[in-house]
């Protein structure tokens, strides 16, 4: 669309997608006449993680001042425009500490401010901002003849636009809250957990999500004590019966935060478009796992830890895997925990990076980009093999967390039960669930928790969880999927539901993946397989399907930067 303005571009959701996206359009001086903003909520930036809707004041984002993407100014700038007292512990007399994790709804705050300044530069940039918070859009509807976007929003108002990009956050489905007492599909709003719980309560999952629940709770039973680095917990008089059973299927608790060299992530991190192409023509028309592990992970391990790379040259996926987590296998989790706490906390004293975490960490965002291109065998080699890894190693648990889970730990009140994979909870008759489950030593459990809450985290959608009828009907979307390179392969997969693989009208088979397709520009594909003109999807929990791993405000910078150079190109 060089040299030609567009009349209208609409952002549906104002989070932090939205951020970056109208950054990416401001300094690629994309020529707009008009922007849409649409958020269903009533700020801002913040998206559910950095609001009243994702955080208390007790909740920290995962990332620290100097790993967020570029923005107009960074936070001790904006800190020092807008001193505040509401965060002792992180910004004190005017002072901060760049490595440390930021308070989420600080973020939250910065996040919001940065937004606002981005509008005054499109502003400058004669772009007139249409900012519609508290307003949520129910259907979009492609209309051929004007060739644009009717969208629809709560009181049937409709507007126009040109170019569409979702880019709704994180979303969780409700199944039985509301319905049942005592069940919660997720930890938000932590806001809804305003009693105290007097008897043992469940969390499915050991991820970051599952210890916002644990915050949350914990806080409502009990206080906790802070002596210098030590940190204990004490139960209310009121809540002596309180306890936290964690449940996993992989029995491990989240890797913590260590130093990072790196720079925040980059596009030149992944393969080109040009390398990903080249290789599926010299390559039967797909992109390696392997190649892209040892592009990735292996080749820039070889630099930064020569004695680590030494040891792992050799090893396939599989092996590294398993390498990686035998000692995490040989020790209970808590024991474990410790010894990596202790691990990490030496990486930030000496501001040391654990070389082959990092560069994991790295390769999971890298391997974004040419997954699409993947076969459906490596597909499910990721999902099974490098992605339970993965999800534990990237987790990056604040030290401050560290301590108040191990001040539960110390204190009998938090339990980690590691469960086989056909365990599933069911609500119960009166309140709560009944979490019914093998245990590592085979034996059968059926137990009823009067307060249950789904603590996996952000989970990928499903194609029907659009809330977009209308491009469901006119076929502008389409779900994911990947061919199999061995026919053979999948054919053996057929009779297994799980993985909805089918066969093509080549004797060919293919295998749907959660959520919706995309090309590689975020563009997406309708019911042919074709780029629906001028509709892009940032929002990741419809896409984890074809991109299985992100990396927060990070995957928001660069995808917003893929997304408008297409559209001004």
């Amino acid at each position: 669309m060089e040299n030609e303005k567009l009349g209208s571009i609409a952002l549906i959701g104002g989070g932090p997608a939205a951020l970056f996206m109208l950054k990416e359009i401001v300094n690629q001086n994309l020529q707009v006449e008009n922007i849409y903003i649409f958020e269903k909520n009533e700020r801002l930036g913040v998206g559910m993680p950095y609001g009243k809707y994702g955080s208390c004041n007790e909740h920290l984002a995962n990332v620290s001042a100097n790993e967020i993407p570029e923005l107009i100014y960074d936070v001790a700038d904006y800190l020092s425009r807008n001193p505040t007292d509401d965060f002792p512990d992180y910004y004190i007399n005017g002072k901060l500490n760049p490595y440390q994790v930021l308070p989420r709804l600080l973020l939250g705050n910065y996040l919001e401010n940065q937004f606002h300044e981005y509008i005054k530069l499109a502003l400058k940039l004669k772009i007139k901002v249409h900012v519609l918070t508290d307003t949520a859009v129910t259907d979009l509807l492609y209309d051929r003849k004007k060739e644009n976007y009717k969208i629809t929003i709560t009181n049937d108002q409709v507007y126009d636009a040109e170019v569409v990009v979702i880019c709704t956050g994180h979303y969780w489905p409700l199944t039985f809250e509301g319905k049942k007492k005592g069940w919660y599909d997720s930890p938000y709003p932590p806001s809804k957990f305003d009693q105290r719980t007097n008897f043992p309560v469940a969390i499915k999952g050991a991820s970051l999500t599952a210890v916002d629940a644990v915050k949350t709770l914990s806080r409502l039973n009990g206080q906790y004590f802070y002596d210098d680095d030590k940190v204990s917990y004490v139960l209310n008089e009121d809540s002596k019966n309180f306890s936290i059973h964690l449940f996993s299927t992989g029995g491990y608790l989240p890797a913590l935060r260590f130093h990072s060299e790196s720079e925040p992530y980059s596009l030149s991190w992944s393969m080109t478009l040009d390398e990903i192409y080249d290789y599926k023509e010299k390559n039967n028309g797909f992109v390696a796992l392997d190649y892209v592990f040892e592009r990735n992970f292996k080749n820039p391990i070889r630099h930064s830890d020569p004695e680590f790379y030494e040891k792992i040259k050799d090893m396939t996926i599989e092996e590294f895997v398993e390498e990686m987590l035998s000692l995490r296998k040989e020790l209970d989790s808590f024991t474990l925990f410790r010894a990596e706490y202790l691990e990490a906390k030496k990486s930030i004293n000496r501001r040391k990076s654990i070389s082959w975490k990092e560069r994991l960490a790295a390769f999971s965002y890298a391997m974004n980009y040419p997954a699409k291109h993947f076969s459906a065998e490596d597909m499910l080699r990721l999902r099974k093999v490098l992605m339970p890894l993965i999800s534990v190693i990237i987790a990056s648990l604040p030290q401050e967390s560290y301590k108040e889970i191990i001040a539960l730990y110390e204190a009998g009140v938090i339990e980690h039960i590691q469960v086989d994979r056909d365990s599933h909870v069911d609500p119960h008759a009166d309140t709560g669930a009944i979490y019914r489950y093998v245990d590592i030593q085979d034996k059968k459990h059926e137990h009823h928790y009067q307060l249950y809450v789904d603590g996996t985290g952000q989970q990928p959608l499903e194609f029907n969880d659009l809330p977009f009828e209308g491009l469901k009907d006119q076929g502008l979307i389409s779900t994911g999927y990947l061919n199999f390179k061995d026919p053979n392969e999948g054919e053996k997969y057929v009779s297994e539901k799980s993985l909805h693989v089918k066969s093509d009208s080549n004797n060919g088979y293919y295998m749907q993946v959660k959520g919706l397709s995309i090309n590689d520009y975020f563009q997406a594909l309708d019911a042919f397989g074709n780029a629906t003109k001028n509709l892009f999807i940032m929002a990741v929990p419809f896409i984890g399907g074809l991109n299985p791993d992100y990396s927060g405000l990070d995957f928001c910078d660069t995808a917003s930067r893929r997304i408008v150079k297409f559209i001004n190109q």
